[in-house]
């Protein structure tokens, strides 16, 4: 299978005198695209190139993204995601509203937890996948992934009639990540902050900002984020408490690594799940994610019901995938998913990401393809732009499947 562009092609190009692609083109750096608050601090670090996320400038990797994989895995890592916008829920009707929102029972999260959700529409699809945080009786914050939530919740609030504010506020995270986190977060916080169990939240004040900080992140390894109030004014003085502290543990400021986080089985919303990806389909481990049989009801709750009674007909899987080692996803060399057949050239799905695992020493990836092709040990074709390559359906997540690493 092909993935060139119709008439397009070297011939083409040479008879058009046309210069042909630029392998890496440059992303515009301009007024019109927003900025994370952290956006001068990261670049000081030499930020190689970035995306676009939530409308705003993302750092993807500064320069090797190799061996800040290295780095998460040995020392600690200080990441940029202001990106990830803050929406705050906030209200007399907060917690129904919230509720409402989501297939998780939120009567099962209590204030100082933080929980991974979906956000679902009316046909089951997933519209986003933040971290939910309850900060307070009736205040949740969402920390979205890359889709307008925001506009979504006001409208569902505006046509509800609900006596909730729905509103972006000035709070952006950092992550520290790695197994030396814990020695750098003891420094900034103090030992007692080793106690915080995996997936709550507590209050700080750190050289007199006031922070929220989450034993979350998205590595499945070892992690915090550390939210800033007034991140506006106090961006900067955070990252410079964050990066002096650091010193000592051998902090290193990295883009979010899609090597680690691949073999950790994370999606990724808008390369993974979609609005046209329903939860159901996204794999085994992601079932407990959607509760049926809640007593509140909640957006897309008779599309999903229909779906589990019916049966889906795709889902996530795990896939080996054969030839010489592909790039570190985040690098620019995975434009398009990989179309995959049958060895009789069936259509049987697509890689949705893909990556060279170097600890593992292969290529792996995460794949939705239809039910027929799920089970394990499954052998296809994935067709990549330099060729067809074996595949084979394998379990995920593909290195430490129980999460024991980021709850130790």
């Amino acid at each position: 299978m092909s993935q060139t562009i119709p008439g397009s092609g070297p011939a083409r190009q040479a008879a058009a005198n046309l210069p042909g692609p630029v392998p890496h083109p440059e992303i515009t750096l301009y007024t019109r695209l927003r900025k994370s608050p952290y956006f001068w601090k990261s670049r000081e670090h030499g930020v190689a190139a970035y995306s676009v996320y939530n409308h705003t400038y993302h750092p993807r990797h500064y320069g090797d993204p190799v061996s800040e994989y290295w780095s998460l895995l040995n020392d600690v890592t200080l990441w940029d995601v202001g990106v990830e916008r803050q929406l705050q829920i906030s209200g007399p009707q907060a917690f129904d509203f919230a509720n409402m929102l989501t297939p998780r029972d939120l009567t099962k999260c209590q204030v100082g937890q933080c929980k991974y959700v979906f956000i679902t529409a009316p046909d089951g699809g997933i519209i986003n996948d933040p971290i939910l945080l309850r900060v307070a009786e009736d205040k949740f914050w969402l920390s979205l992934a890359d889709s307008d939530v925001r506009l979504w919740a006001m409208g569902l609030a505006h046509a509800g009639g609900w006596d909730v504010t729905v509103e972006e506020v000035d709070v952006a995270p950092v992550q520290i990540q790695g197994p030396k986190a814990k020695g750098l977060m003891s420094d900034l916080f103090g030992p007692q902050i080793l106690d915080m169990p995996y997936y709550h939240l507590q209050h700080h004040t750190l050289n007199g900002m006031d922070v929220v900080v989450s034993r979350t992140g998205y590595t499945g390894e070892i992690g915090y984020e550390i939210y800033l109030y007034n991140a506006t004014l106090n961006a900067g003085k955070l990252w410079d408490t964050i990066w002096e502290a650091g010193q000592p543990h051998d902090l290193r400021v990295i883009g979010p690594c899609h090597i680690r986080r691949i073999e950790a089985g994370m999606l990724a919303y808008g390369c993974d799940i979609t609005l046209n990806t329903n939860p159901l389909e996204v794999g085994y481990d992601y079932d407990w994610m959607v509760d049926l049989d809640q007593d509140a009801d909640f957006v897309g709750r008779e599309a999903l019901r229909k779906a589990r009674t019916d049966g889906i007909g795709r889902l996530m899987v795990g896939v080996e995938i054969g030839g010489d080692p592909l790039g570190s996803y985040n690098d620019g060399s995975m434009i398009e998913p990989f179309p995959i057949t049958t060895h009789g050239g069936v259509p049987a799905g697509e890689v949705t990401s893909a990556c060279h695992s170097p600890r593992l020493e292969r290529n792996i990836g995460l794949a939705m393809v239809t039910i027929a092709h799920s089970r394990l040990g499954t052998e296809l074709t994935i067709h990549t732009p330099d060729g067809e390559r074996p595949g084979t359906v394998v379990q995920k997540p593909f290195v430490d499947p129980t999460k024991a690493t980021p709850k130790d």
